[in-house]
């Protein structure tokens, strides 16, 4: 399979964990994962994750809900690395679309992941503001599309097909559910799947045939009635 695999974590000591494996290609992060690794001070914890993240791509995103703001948070954090891509959401909380702010950074050749796009529609907006030399990765977040009843891949599809003219751009599959999304993705043509460690794992052991599935499915219950010592 052809599709990047980078790890959605912040928690350190997951980082340093996946960090030494060849599957792992990038981490993403996000306010939420910094908060729930007990992140305190935003640079400080970041520039931890760098020490042990020294070279494979990593997201680190603005958190600023208006346009100069980001703009100066995302430049701030650019000079944390090489490695650095800044995440900028597609708007603000006031459903504010980010243009002014993703075309700033990219004019001035600073990598970006643009996040929370759902639709292929935010993705046209944001192709409209980028040069075609800068990189950037547009993530779209799936799994969350579909918690909604909504089916991602239609946006996906016309996602792909608006950026293939586009050789520094990248589509990744955001907010995944479940490791088959994992072949979803790569079936599309995403070039970027971002997933939790637990999923990553379960992606590591791909390959049982039905007949192994359904034995370790019968033993798992086998075992559960043992220990609670179950009688009809």
């Amino acid at each position: 399979m052809s599709i990047k695999i980078f790890c959605d974590i912040a928690d350190l000591n997951l980082i340093k964990k996946f960090n030494k494996k060849k599957i792992v290609k990038g981490f993403t992060t996000n306010p939420s994962l910094m908060r729930k690794a007990g992140a305190k001070n935003y640079k400080a914890y970041s520039k931890q994750i760098l020490k042990a993240c020294k070279s494979k791509p990593i997201s680190f995103e603005v958190f600023a809900d208006n346009n100069k703001s980001m703009i100066d948070q995302g430049i701030k954090i650019n000079t944390w690395g090489k490695n650095i891509y800044v995440k900028v959401p597609v708007v603000n909380s006031k459903k504010q679309f980010t243009g002014k702010v993703i075309k700033n950074l990219n004019n001035q050749n600073i990598k970006l992941n643009i996040t929370a796009v759902y639709s292929s529609n935010q993705t046209k907006k944001i192709l409209k503001m980028i040069n075609k030399k800068t990189k950037v990765i547009i993530s779209i977040f799936a799994g969350r599309a579909g918690d909604v009843g909504k089916d991602p891949v239609p946006e996906i599809k016309k996602s792909i097909k608006m950026a293939k003219s586009f050789k520094n751009v990248e589509i990744l599959w955001a907010s995944v559910r479940e490791p088959y999304n994992y072949i979803q993705a790569n079936q599309l043509g995403c070039h970027i799947i971002t997933i939790p460690p637990s999923i990553i794992e379960k992606i590591e052991k791909f390959g049982k045939s039905f007949d192994q599935l359904t034995k370790e499915t019968v033993k798992g219950f086998l075992i559960d009635s043992k220990k609670s010592k179950f009688k009809i």
